[in-house]
């Protein structure tokens, strides 16, 4: 089966590592104090006023000390003070481009690259409009014996508070790691990323090297039961897909309404639009693509995947016809997977004219792509090209796309660019076959779950899957992943939505992981250096 079989020849491992002898008592001590319904409380208290602090991430954000909105992230770091005492009174802080924030915990064998844990202090702004559909005001941060109420706590704040929680325990606790940690909090995620991630990785390679992480813990997505039955899968991420943002743009003569040409650019960009949704990507399966791991573990181990689904992904481990039938067999099953067989593109923005007697001189649109995992920036520009290029000949345009200039027309310019500079290949995959590192994450997943107050005996299944957003940090380890620990019933509405709020006790669940997954990392202090 080669390497796309490796996560499901590897789950009869995932038991291992437990928290061992080595940090065993510690382990028990802190698991005891989690339970107790003291520290759930501060646990809420805590989670509740970094909620209160309304640290909104705007698309429109000005220079930081120009823009008096950054202020707000002043005051987070204020009651990040406050609320984790330990953690900024005994470790190093070090805050980089004015707010974003790396807090290192040295270990006492400098030898051993250090291990990164990552969230964000930013959260998406709540829409006025919608404040009174609210259960509770969206910056409350109330507890209702349950849930945890407000903007940020699925996404990312709950992280925030996670690791703090979990170092400020440990620290109290007498623990001192052998391996150094470090906690990377951004501040821009939810728009731009160009203020925090990217001065944050900068700074880090600067002081360690390339790939001188052990590996980065980054926010993604929850375990469930998404095929039924009493099996569990988690989904670390472990490859991301390529981005691009395409601006078209229609320039042509303005004029008066009453003496209007065959088409107006309003017309001719309406046209290009259609060519572009008339031509969707076609859904592609390569064995080596991680969506290919991902359902050879729903194949082997998911009870309510269609029996023909799992034949034929048994087979498509080596008959090509197989693997193209595969393909669209899980389209058919579950249309949604189309995101993850293809570049997706979405038409999301589109502007023109000023005036209902006035002929557009200029209108746009912005086109949102996400690149397949197999695919390329330079390959997607190529087939926009040969998507568009037909309509600028048809209405006589010139064609300019991504710098070059490919037709040439007298009615006016149609105008391909990369909208705001921010196209990205797909991220170099994570390696999981035989990966000691992928194998540490893979364990603690199941004995953080095994070990969880009310576990039901469940299967638990591991397997890589497809995320986004960790690209400032590819410099620094191969070793990228991308998870919450987090049941996806924990939250009430899900994110970036009216009613945001979960589970105190999954706060407590992830707190229990980020533990163990320190304690686990520590043990591995025989390890390699380099991974």
């Amino acid at each position: 089966m080669g390497a796309a079989a490796s996560a499901v020849e590897d789950q009869s491992n995932l038991a291992y590592p437990s928290s061992g002898l080595t940090h065993r008592s510690l382990d028990l001590a802190l698991d005891d104090l989690y339970g107790t319904q003291d520290f759930a409380l501060e646990v809420a208290d805590r989670l509740g006023a970094i909620i209160r602090v309304p640290s909104e991430s705007y698309d429109d954000f000005g220079k930081i000390g120009e823009d008096d909105r950054w202020q707000t992230f002043a005051v987070l770091h204020t009651e990040l003070k406050r609320l984790f005492p330990s953690v900024y009174e005994t470790l190093d802080v070090v805050n980089v481009n004015t707010y974003a924030q790396i807090i290192t915990w040295r270990g006492t064998e400098t030898n051993l690259l250090p291990l990164m844990l990552t969230a964000h202090m930013d959260v998406v702004p709540v829409d006025a409009s919608t404040s009174d559909s609210w259960t509770y005001p969206p910056y409350s941060g109330y507890f209702d014996g349950t849930w945890v109420w407000g903007r940020g706590t699925c996404d990312d704040k709950v992280d925030l508070l996670s690791l703090l929680t979990t170092v400020e325990s440990m620290i109290k606790a007498g623990f001192v790691p052998s391996r150094t940690i470090v906690l990377a909090f951004g501040i821009d995620e939810e728009s731009a990323g160009t203020q925090g991630a990217p001065y944050i990785a900068q700074y880090l390679e600067d002081i360690y090297g390339k790939n001188k992480i052990a590996a980065i813990l980054d926010e993604g997505a929850a375990y469930e039961t998404p095929y039924g039955g009493n099996v569990i899968f988690a989904n670390p991420a472990t490859a991301e897909k390529g981005y691009l943002d395409l601006r078209v743009e229609v320039s042509t003569p303005g004029g008066h309404s009453s003496v209007p040409p065959s088409h107006t650019g309003i017309g001719m960009l309406a046209s290009v639009i259609a060519e572009l949704e008339a031509h969707p990507h076609e859904p592609s399966l390569k064995r080596s693509d991680t969506f290919f791991q991902e359902i050879q573990c729903a194949a082997a181990f998911g009870p309510e995947l269609p029996e023909s689904i799992k034949q034929l992904a048994y087979d498509a481990v080596e008959d090509d016809n197989a693997l193209g039938n595969l393909s669209q067999a899980l389209l058919e099953w579950d249309p949604a997977a189309i995101a993850k067989l293809s570049t997706t593109q979405a038409v999301d923005v589109i502007s023109g004219g000023v005036k209902v007697n006035a002929l557009p001189e200029n209108v746009w649109a912005l086109v949102n792509h996400r690149i397949a995992e197999h695919s390329s920036v330079s390959e997607l520009q190529d087939r926009i090209i040969s998507i568009v290029g037909p309509v600028a000949v048809m209405y006589n345009l010139t064609l300019r796309a991504f710098g070059k200039n490919i037709t040439t027309g007298d009615k006016g310019q149609l105008t391909l660019t990369d909208a705001f500079d921010t196209a990205l290949e797909p991220a170099p995959t994570t390696p999981v076959r035989d990966s000691e590192p992928y194998g540490i994450l893979a364990g603690t997943i199941v004995a953080a779950l095994q070990s969880s107050p009310g576990y039901d005996g469940s299967q638990i299944i591991v397997s890589p899957s497809l995320a986004i957003d960790t690209k400032s940090y590819w410099n620094l380890t191969r070793n990228i992943y991308r998870y919450a620990h987090v049941p996806a019933d924990a939250y009430f509405n899900g994110l970036h939505t009216v009613n945001e709020a979960i589970k105190l006790d999954a706060v407590i669940g992830r707190i229990r992981f980020y533990t163990r997954f320190i304690l686990n990392w520590d043990e591995a202090a025989v390890a390699q250096t380099v991974f």
